[in-house]
C-alpha cells in the first residue's frame, strides 16, 4: 500500500492540471471567437483564420475531459443492471469494468503513440499560421497515460457500484443518535 498513496496523489495532481488545461483551452477558444466577433463588428470583414485555429483546441478539450470524468466517476454506467446483480457478481462486474477501462487506456496509449509518431500533416490555419498535426495528435497517448494513472484509485472510480442502501442505512442510524432539545 506504500506505493498506492503517492500514485493516488500524483493522479489527483495530474487531474488538476488536466482541469486547468481544459479551462485554458476553452478560454482560448472563447478569446479567439470573441476576437473574431469584435473584428467583424469593427471592420465589417471577417478574419479567415479564427474558426480553423479555435477548432484545434477541441481534441484537447475532448480527450482531457474524458480523463477528468473518469476520475470523478462520471462515465457511462449501467447502474440499473449492476444494482440488480447479487453482491458477488457486482464485485466481478466492477473488476471487469476496471479491466475494460484499463484495456481502453492501454489501446489509447499504444495506438495513440503510433498516431502521434506518424502525424506529418500541417494544419493551414492561414497563409502565415501553420500548425503541425502533432500538436493535436499528442493528446491521444497523453489521455491514455492519464487514464492508466487514474486506475490506481481502483473501485473508487466506480461509484455506481457502491450500494446506496448501505449509505442510506448509515445516514438513518446517525440521525437516530441525534438528540434534539
Amino acid at each position: 500500500m506504500g506505493v498506492l498513496t503517492p500514485l493516488r496523489r500524483l493522479s489527483d495532481s495530474v487531474n488538476q492540471v488536466a482541469i486547468v488545461v481544459c479551462v485554458g483551452c476553452i478560454l482560448t477558444m472563447l478569446g479567439i471567437s470573441f476576437t473574431a466577433f469584435l473584428y467583424k463588428l469593427m471592420t465589417g470583414s471577417t478574419l479567415s483564420w479564427t474558426y480553423s485555429l479555435a477548432r484545434l483546441f477541441l481534441p484537447w478539450i475532448g480527450f482531457l475531459s474524458m480523463t477528468i470524468s473518469l476520475r470523478y466517476g462520471e462515465h457511462v454506467a449501467m447502474t440499473l443492471l449492476v444494482r440488480s446483480l447479487p453482491r458477488a457478481m457486482v464485485q466481478v462486474a466492477a473488476g471487469l469494468c476496471l479491466a475494460v477501462i484499463g484495456l481502453f487506456a492501454l489501446m489509447l496509449t499504444w495506438y495513440g503513440w503510433d498516431y502521434f509518431i506518424s502525424a506529418t500533416q500541417v494544419y493551414m490555419v492561414s497563409d502565415q499560421i501553420r500548425i503541425p498535426s502533432k500538436v493535436t495528435a499528442i493528446v491521444v497517448p497523453i489521455s491514455g497515460v492519464i487514464m492508466l494513472l487514474h486506475l490506481v484509485h481502483g473501485f473508487a472510480l466506480l461509484e455506481h457500484f457502491l450500494d446506496e442502501r448501505d449509505a442510506i442505512d448509515e445516514l438513518i442510524d446517525s440521525a437516530d443518535g441525534e438528540h434534539r432539545l
